[in-house]
């Protein structure tokens, strides 16, 4: 069943960013860890507003422990326990936010953040990817003509270098250097900034990426609409894991996930 949807969940009216619970939280992460802990809010604040609101819009110090419970329910329903965990401990945050900003009492607080985290029930799977599956997924990449091969490529290719998914799509064109194959990673886990070098096959891929983006400032990777249509938004750490298993069905590859591309450069390296 999915939490009640109450009225009184939604904002009247708009908070200043600054007494904002959940727009305070976001600020505080490290830039590369934003877009997967935002997406968590929109996921929980959609469940609370009947699919009708996001996490700017929805009233965080309302929240009750009956709602809170619900979520959880609902969560565990819909994902696996690690991801579970994660997106709840972003609810714990923000509500811890809005107790700090004097939106909620103390006695609501303390039973609304008392949720128990999910334990997994087998260990969590993880593999490197053989050289044989990887040039399967390329040549899937190749043989698809739209923009989407090409850009495809390029995606791959970037998480070879060992980028995390939520890194990959935090890259912006500034942070890319063609000539010498840089990229600098800004804001990565532990809000420390890195450099990652490319391959030359990978400064190809990047490269003829290039050629249909254009040089426009904003995003290195951007999802595109019906038609080809290009979209400058960002691209979601979500639509990296949807692409990936789309490539790998293309490619009989046996499913992976994408920090597997990590294991399987640290494994070369």
């Amino acid at each position: 069943m999915r939490p009640g949807v109450v009225t009184s969940l939604t904002l009247t009216e708009p908070l200043p960013l600054t007494l904002h619970p959940a727009a305070v939280y976001l600020d505080s992460l490290a830039p590369g860890s934003r877009p997967t802990m935002e997406q968590a809010l929109n996921a929980i604040a959609s469940m609370l507003s009947d699919d009708s609101g996001d996490y700017m819009t929805l009233d965080w110090a309302a929240l009750r422990y009956q709602h809170t419970a619900a979520v959880r329910s609902a969560l565990m329903k819909k994902y696996a326990p690690a991801t579970v965990n994660k997106m709840l401990c972003a609810l714990r945050r923000v509500l811890e936010e809005a107790f700090k900003l004097d939106l909620m009492d103390a006695r609501q607080y303390q039973k609304a953040v008392d949720l128990r985290c999910l334990k997994s029930s087998k260990k969590q799977q993880g593999r490197a990817l053989k050289q044989e599956e990887i040039k399967a997924l390329m040549r899937v990449c190749q043989e698809d003509s739209s923009v989407l091969g090409v850009r495809d490529a390029a995606l791959i290719w970037i998480l070879r270098c060992g980028l995390r998914r939520a890194e990959v799509v935090n890259l912006n064109l500034k942070d890319l250097d063609v000539t010498t194959g840089e990229l600098e990673v800004i804001g990565s886990k532990g809000d420390v900034d890195r450099t990652v070098y490319m391959s030359a096959l990978a400064i190809g891929a990047v490269t003829e990426w290039l050629g249909v983006r254009g040089r426009r400032p904003g995003p290195l990777l951007h999802p595109f609409r019906k038609g080809g249509f290009t979209d400058y938004k960002r691209m979601t750490p979500q639509s990296v894991l949807m692409i990936l298993r789309k490539r790998a069905a293309e490619a009989e590859v046996e499913r992976f996930s994408p920090h597997d591309f990590r294991r399987t450069f640290c494994s070369k390296n």
